[in-house]
């Protein structure tokens, strides 16, 4: 039954029904976390054949001994690896250690405060300052680094097939000061999109709209993570970059964070040789090299696409469980009630779940009242600002499948009870 349609009467009746299952829920001593899109322990165990792998053989295809210093730009294995992984050239790739984010970090620090193209080309000495566009609800880690370094954020919503394009070109041509945007193009954090091959060529030729000026960051973080084995395909950015020659204005990230183990992977961006020299000349001052050996036991484990792609069937059928449960029990509980949206991701680490307007932080308040920790409201806005404050994220991957259960069922009860409950002032204020 549609919310819009109960009679005060019922909506009283409703509610009494609802704190009743609420109380049971908190009387049963629940701790649950559905807060980060972390691997399971059983999805770590998937890749423990890394322990021992090299077998005391640390020798590169080329004779090198991967425990040496030196290499910056990681070892050609892996080079070659995340070039197919990417969808770029071995040349316009770099590995780095673990963290797909440090090199988003250093890239934009380095861009911000130092220049790509010498002093003068640094973001924050040009007049009216710097700025991001941010695609909303989106990943609360890449707004994190804008604020840090104080480069303004607008927020772009976010379509079913990516930015509001519409909205992201206009806003382009008005403001000289926006330096970039922020994409997740593949089942995107959090609402689990898959960019269009449309949303991509238009991106593609936004640095040419701005004169230049613009970079794209496009954080494919997971660029291997469907649920199933012929997911929709993801069109390739650089190769339209290359057709609209703004090519110098990508920089790709990826890892294997969510692939092999989670705090001990291989991290790497691609971008054209030109960009990635001059990055290149900020790096080389904070690091001789990456973890080479750490590099060489995952090649090694994960000698080219097609060993990764059989590695994350394998994930899928752990995760896949999980993702089905939370579909199942928010069918159940709210389709057809007017108190939410939520997406119905193909793969990712996410369901992205918009509650009425105004209710988020009620929500979560509730649920951490009876045992399960959900992500801040607004989390995924720039500033932890939510303006509607309806957002918000649910990460299944890491608990057991009868945690995720029991989790959702405790959150459908929330939304039901804090709707009802809007509801009901409604009524009253309208009387």
């Amino acid at each position: 039954m549609h919310l819009q349609a109960y009679t005060r009467e019922q909506l009283l009746t409703r509610s009494r029904q609802l704190e009743e299952q609420y109380r049971a829920f908190q009387a049963g001593g629940l701790d649950l976390d559905l807060t980060r899109g972390k691997p399971s322990i059983a999805q770590l165990a998937l890749s423990s054949p890394l322990d021992g792998i090299l077998k005391g053989d640390y020798r590169l295809a080329d004779g090198t001994d991967s425990r040496g210093y030196g290499g910056l730009d990681g070892i050609p294995e892996a080079r070659d690896l995340a070039a197919e992984w990417l969808g770029v050239r071995p040349a316009e790739v770099l590995v780095g250690g673990n963290s797909s984010l440090t090199l988003m970090y250093l890239f934009m620090l380095s861009a911000h405060f130092l220049g790509l193209q010498g002093a003068e080309s640094a973001w924050r000495g040009q007049a009216g300052g710097a700025s991001f566009l941010c695609p909303v609800p989106g990943y609360d880690r890449h707004f994190a680094i804008c604020e840090e370094l104080g480069i303004a954020m607008h927020p772009v919503p976010m379509n079913a097939d990516g930015p509001d394009m519409d909205i992201v070109e206009s806003k382009v041509a008005a403001d000289t000061s926006i330096k970039g945007i922020w994409c997740v193009p593949r089942f995107s954090n959090p609402t689990g999109a898959v960019y269009s091959d449309q949303v991509v060529r238009r991106l593609a030729k936004l640095p040419g709209r701005s004169g230049g000026g613009l970079f794209l960051f496009w954080d494919n973080a997971y660029a291997v993570h469907a649920f199933d084995s012929a997911p929709v395909p993801l069109y390739n950015l650089m190769d339209e970059c290359r057709i609209q020659g703004t090519q110098d204005q990508v920089v790709l990230f990826g890892s294997t964070s969510k692939v092999s183990f989670a705090g001990a992977g291989l991290a790497f961006m691609g971008a054209s040789v030109d960009t990635l020299n001059a990055f290149r000349q900020h790096l080389a001052v904070s690091t001789i090299g990456p973890d080479k050996v750490n590099q060489l036991r995952h090649v090694r484990f994960l000698p080219d696409m097609n060993a990764v792609r059989e590695l994350m069937q394998r994930h899928a059928a752990l995760l896949r469980p999980k993702f089905q449960c939370v579909q199942n029990r928010l069918r159940e509980g709210l389709e057809g009630c007017g108190m939410g949206r939520w997406t119905d991701p193909a793969g990712g680490y996410f369901v992205s779940f918009d509650a009425l307007p105004g209710l988020a932080a009620r929500i979560i308040a509730r649920a951490a009242q009876a045992g399960v920790k959900l992500t801040p409201a607004g989390a995924a806005f720039p500033y932890g600002k939510d303006p509607e404050d309806r957002n918000i994220r649910l990460a299944p991957s890491y608990p057991e499948v009868d945690d995720v259960d029991r989790a959702t069922q405790v959150f459908v009860c929330c939304v039901q009870l804090c709707s009802v409950e809007q509801r009901l002032k409604e009524l009253d204020t309208s009387n």
